[in-house]
């Protein structure tokens, strides 16, 4: 009996953005489904090396394309793995894929546009619906009996049926019946063309009819041959495209790739690929990694976090070893000398593909898409800190309205006479950063200020603490001591106002604070602000309290410095205060003030305004 069911919520929605988003890009439809073939082929020959008899004297792996112009359908056939009843409900009815929720929502309604989204996505077996308004899946699994297979099928609208079927063989058949104008694809020429285009570097031949008056039988019509195996030199920039495509199920073509043959006491073959749009869910550390792991070339896992340290995982690619044994486990990757060597010179690649890529003008959307993740490296790649730190880009004080970034080795070379120390300013984002009063003596004195405001950057800096032997300064914390000689006007300005600022001032500024601060004293880097706020040299910054904070983690309270700027005329202003009380809400609102302009936060924002009305009104 047939049972009817229902697609999840997730599939529908994707199903309508596939066959209206990606019209114009339908022959991937074909690509899609040898990919999902050839990765079936790939687990039952994994699968076999513990257990033989998944063969079933049928060992010799292939895919099988046909077509019948007569009746408009496209057949792909596989003799791999095969899937139970619940594997296919599981598979075709659902999307188990982290993040899946956040990348709808990400999705604009601009068909154009969303397609390149949904590539990242990754729709595989969906997109059958291109081209098709019906799809029969039938499939057994290698370790079920012959009456235990399933047929599966779908109009690609609410739902699908299920039924137990007898199936002879194992692996899995899909017949596509083809719309009305999608029946060119029901063709020889056709299909063979799509083939050579898209999966030609697939290493199970791909068998269709011979062609010819008298032709019977099958013949390979793809190279059949392990693409990484080939020498480079043999290799065309589409080929290697082809094949990004093919690992990854990406619409576009990779930014850039590195393709390495290894000799010595270890050999292997990577192939890694930078793509040029970040995966959709990027930002999961847990979600799937894009290196695949072979040895010998026989395909042994994908999502190997062996191969690649966290930081990487934005690259897709391959590694073929000959150093392992066909049977080896997450477990051992965990502690073994090859995978670690192999690791370690992979990443070396990796970054100094990411350096050349750095030489050019697409950079910049390099670092938009993946820069966030490269600074993760700092902090879990120490061995390779100095080559990532190479590659960090940030917003400067110098060039902050015309959006650049800096390199800190740009920023070296723009460092004024005397200057021992790289200063940067955390903050919430680049707007509150921007306007810092902490920022006014560094703009006087043409001092250059790195302007971190990602939430990881917090954790960069406690990490990268030097960079060539420079240290790295944070501008909100401790007194500073900066580089470039003040004018002589200056001098005697601050000599004779520091004559006339009495230690009753501050000492009366401290009694009507409280303990609502750790401290007050006059400012050395307030040039036109009337006050902010700093941090001991070791306190926590209040940007970091803020983020933590946030993900729900209790801190001890921890109380800032308060910078009074002596030569503003409201501090002028307040000394020659007599009014206690006048003098208290002055104090409170410059503390305020500064709280504001650093985070827009305050405790009590009801008692700020009061206070400002009442001085408004007195004024």
């Amino acid at each position: 009996t047939k049972e009817e069911m229902g697609f999840q919520s997730e599939v529908t929605q994707l199903l309508d953005l596939v066959i209206n988003s990606l019209y114009s890009n339908r022959e991937i439809f074909l690509r899609e489904l040898v990919s999902n073939a050839s990765d079936a082929v790939d687990k039952l020959r994994f699968n076999a090396l513990s257990d033989d008899n998944l063969y079933g004297g049928d060992s010799k792996l292939e895919i099988h394309i046909d077509f019948s112009e007569e009746l408009h359908t496209i057949t792909v056939k596989d003799n791999g793995i095969g899937m139970s009843r619940e594997e296919v409900i599981s598979n075709l009815g659902t999307i188990a894929k982290s993040g899946t929720k956040e990348f709808f929502g990400a999705l604009s309604g601009d068909a154009q546009q969303d397609s390149q989204l949904i590539g990242q996505f990754g729709v595989g077996f969906y997109a059958s619906f291109i081209v098709a308004d019906r799809v029969v899946v039938t499939s057994r699994r290698a370790d079920l009996e012959e009456g235990d297979a399933v047929r599966w099928e779908s109009d690609g609208k609410g739902g699908f049926t299920v039924e137990t079927v007898t199936r002879k063989k194992r692996g899995t058949e899909i017949v596509l019946h083809l719309k009305e104008d999608a029946r060119e694809f029901a063709n020889a020429y056709q299909l063979r063309q799509l083939i050579k285009k898209y999966s030609d570097h697939i290493s199970t031949e791909i068998l269709m009819p011979k062609e010819g008056e008298d032709a019977e039988g099958f013949e390979a019509v793809n190279s059949a041959t392990a693409l990484w195996t080939r020498p480079k030199s043999d290799i065309k920039d589409d080929e290697y495209q082809a094949f990004y495509k093919h690992i990854s199920h990406d619409f576009e073509d990779a930014e850039s790739w590195v393709h390495t043959k290894a000799e010595g006491k270890f050999e292997y073959t990577s192939l890694f690929f930078i793509p040029k749009r970040p995966p959709f869910d990027l930002f999961d550390r847990d979600a799937s990694r894009g290196v695949k792991l072979y040895v010998q070339r026989v395909f042994i896992m994908d999502d190997a976090e062996q191969l690649l340290p966290a930081y990487l995982r934005f690259i897709r690619g391959i590694v073929d070893t000959a150093d392992l044994p066909l049977n080896v486990s997450r477990e051992i990757l965990q502690h073994n000398k090859a995978i670690d060597s192999i690791r370690g010179a992979s990443v070396k690649k990796i970054l100094g593909l990411v350096e050349k890529i750095a030489k050019g003008d697409s950079y910049a959307d390099f670092w938009q898409n993946f820069g966030r993740v490269l600074k993760e490296g700092i902090v879990e790649d120490t061995g390779n800190q100095e080559s990532i730190a190479k590659l960090l880009r940030f917003a400067s004080s110098k060039d902050a309205e015309a959006g650049e970034t800096v390199s800190l080795e740009k920023y070296l070379e723009g460092m004024i006479e005397g200057q021992e120390e790289i200063y940067f300013l955390t903050g919430e984002n680049l707007a509150t950063v921007k306007s810092s009063p902490h920022l006014e003596i560094f703009e006087k004195k043409g001092i250059e200020v790195l302007l971190l405001c990602d939430p990881i950057d917090e954790w960069l800096v406690s990490h990268l603490t030097t960079f060539q032997d420079k240290p790295l300064k944070s501008i909100l914390h401790g007194q500073l001591n900066l580089p470039g000689e003040e004018s002589k006007d200056d001098t005697e300005d601050s000599e004779e106002k520091n004559d006339q600022q009495t230690d009753g001032f501050i000492k009366q500024l401290k009694e009507v604070l409280g303990d609502s601060v750790k401290d007050v004293r006059a400012s050395s880097r307030l040039t036109s602000s009337p006050s902010c706020l700093v941090s001991d040299e070791h306190d926590m910054s209040a940007n970091l309290q803020r983020i933590l904070k946030a993900s729900g983690q209790e801190l001890p309270e921890s109380k800032r410095i308060l910078e009074i700027n002596t030569e503003h005329a409201l501090v002028e202003k307040l000394e020659e205060t007599q009014d206690e009380e006048a003098f208290a809400k002055i104090a409170l609102v410059l503390l305020d003030q500064a709280a504001l302009v650093e985070n827009g936060r305050l405790e009590d924002p009801s008692a700020f305004v009061n206070r400002v009305n009442e001085l408004l009104l007195q004024a």
